[in-house]
């Protein structure tokens, strides 16, 4: 839990910079986006799957393997409970990509996972984050789609 509050910590204040790392002016609203990524992001490695939850729209979309999407929200608790149990440390090691047209965000990102199965054995997984985010009435954004397996592409005939 220590070094997830301190890596959070750090993200936090390096993630401007890495936004604006190529001469990009940061938008407020791809901050707030990045700002509902990372909510979620150390709400799943604190295991309060309430707050993982309420990232998502209702009838969100979350692949947890490659090319089984689950809609289901009782599902999708679970999946993000059994998940939780690896007391999983997330990091983005390349930084995000953002991108925001009025409504509706897109978040890229690279990202690795280290965590332990209850027996003690080695759990690492590494992906390429895509999500698809839609601003709420109150300003927020939630997730409608989360793919942490967008680097799997779909084979062509």
């Amino acid at each position: 839990m220590k070094h997830a509050l301190a890596w959070a910590t750090t993200l936090a204040l390096s993630l401007p910079q890495i936004l604006s790392a190529e001469g990009q002016n940061v938008t407020q609203d791809q901050q707030d986006v990045l700002a509902a990524v990372e909510h979620m992001t150390q709400s799943f490695m604190d295991n309060n799957i309430p707050e993982v939850m309420d990232s998502y729209e209702p009838k969100a979309t979350v692949l947890f393997e490659p090319a089984v999407p689950i809609t289901e929200n009782t599902m999708l608790k679970e999946m993000f409970a059994g998940m939780a149990a690896l007391n999983p440390v997330f990091e983005y090691p390349s930084g995000h990509d953002v991108v925001v047209n009025g409504d509706i965000a897109i978040h890229i990102s690279p990202w690795t996972m280290a965590g332990k199965t209850q027996d003690g054995q080695a759990v690492a997984q590494n992906g390429l984050s895509i999500a698809v985010l839609r601003r709420q009435e109150d300003g927020s954004w939630k997730m409608v789609i989360d793919n942490p397996h967008g680097a799997r592409l779909l084979a062509t005939k």
